[in-house]
């Protein structure tokens, strides 16, 4: 037989467990000592000691009150079970001292509970207000990548509050919920809306530039020839329905491939007509050669004869290659334009009408020169220096613009 303070074990290994209303068996551990048989039932004890301490530790830290009442019946359960040897009457004490505070936190909590409740009601009407401005800002201008990602961001925005949020009442989750589905599902709605006129736009496009592609491509056998035909395909093209930028890059690409290949014909041509005019090139540079003294010519009629034996010359030498026919030309435009200006020279040197006011102005302006010398006599006879002064000046006036018209 063992025997402890808390309890003792008699010669049947039968435990027992001393409270203030008397012993009680509360279990048996055959074939061990009585010691041992008392260590089993002391660490079930302990046990429920060491569990009701840690439920202590979690009230203090305010963990869930609803958690913890749970926790504070499971081991009121344990704890009048009695199945251990030790104090249960002080585990039965500070259970219900955890049950008082219990009351107060739980009424704390509550408290919290709702104010939090508010606070996401307010969060979450917030998020379907956003959904909602959203459908209502929708437009035929609408930029629908831009609008499809917003939308998708707020209702991730939705998801995260549901996972992070406290629970609130379930007639204000779902009136929310409607909301925010209807304003999802409009913006949903007007955006297959706003693609399948795209679609439909596209196909139209699509038909009306295959057909123009067609007749640009049934151009290739024509050569240059179906270059002014394909122009005017081109100013149709401009005018038919636009599609994707992608549908329309890929269509304008086969069009204008057609195209190209009518402008590489003309090129080819116009390569060889070059080839063929490369002679024309070598005699009109020649020319040019020959011409250039008449820029220094001062001699009307020496430096139009020069041009006119060079210009009949350089006519009859014909084209030249495209890429040369602008430097050949200036150079010869110069040349013309140096005798037009000799001509220009000799007109206005021989015109008679222009010889006639240039007569009239000289004899104006010797008689003014006559009468300012008269003044010039008297002024010095009378010695007057300033007016002496004054008339010399007008004098040489006179004279130089007599000299400038003759």
């Amino acid at each position: 037989m063992s025997e402890k303070p808390w309890g003792r074990v008699d010669a049947e290994g039968n435990v027992y467990c001393r409270t203030a209303d008397g012993e009680r068996m509360v279990g048996a551990y055959p074939d061990v000592s009585g010691d041992e048989a008392l260590a089993f039932f002391e660490r079930k004890f302990a046990d429920l000691a060491l569990a009701i301490s840690l439920l202590e530790q979690r009230l203090k830290r305010g963990a869930p009150a609803s958690d913890l009442r749970a926790n504070a019946e499971t081991l009121r359960a344990g704890v009048v079970a009695g199945h251990g040897v030790g104090d249960f009457a002080g585990l039965l004490s500070r259970l219900d001292s955890i049950d008082a505070s219990l009351s107060k936190l739980e009424e704390a909590q509550s408290e919290q509970n709702e104010e939090a409740a508010e606070a996401a009601i307010a969060e979450r009407t917030a998020i379907v207000e956003k959904m909602e401005a959203l459908s209502g800002s929708i437009s035929p201008s609408s930029n629908w990548k831009s609008l499809t990602t917003t939308a998708d961001g707020i209702f991730t925005e939705w998801q995260e509050h549901q996972k992070s949020t406290p629970r609130f009442p379930k007639a204000t989750a779902n009136e929310l919920w409607k909301r925010f589905r209807a304003a999802r599902s409009t913006i949903d709605h007007a955006r297959r809306s706003h693609f399948a006129q795209v679609d439909a736009k596209n196909k139209e496009s699509k038909s009306a530039k295959e057909g123009l592609i067609s007749k640009a491509e049934a151009l290739s056998t024509k050569g240059t020839a179906g270059i002014p035909a394909y122009r005017a395909l081109l100013e149709e093209w401009k005018n038919a329905p636009r599609a994707g930028r992608k549908l329309d890059d890929a269509l304008w690409a086969r069009f204008k491939a057609a195209g190209d290949a009518l402008y590489a014909a003309k090129a080819a041509e116009v390569a060889a007509e070059d080839e063929s005019y490369a002679e024309n090139l070598k005699v009109k540079e020649a020319l040019l050669i020959e011409a250039e003294p008449i820029l220094t010519m001062t001699d009307r009629t020496q430096a139009r004869n020069a041009l006119n034996a060079i210009s009949k010359k350089w006519d009859a030498a014909g084209k030249v290659p495209r890429s040369s026919v602008k430097s050949v030309e200036d150079r010869m435009r110069k040349i013309e334009a140096a005798v037009r200006k000799l001509d220009e020279a000799h007109w206005d040197a021989t015109n008679p009408e222009r010889l006639a006011r240039q007569s009239e102005l000289a004899t104006a302006l010797h008689d003014k020169i006559a009468k300012l010398e008269s003044e010039l006599v008297v002024a010095t006879a009378a010695k007057n220096s300033a007016k002496i002064a004054e008339l010399n000046v007008a004098i040489e006036t006179q004279k130089s613009w007599l000299s400038i018209v003759k």
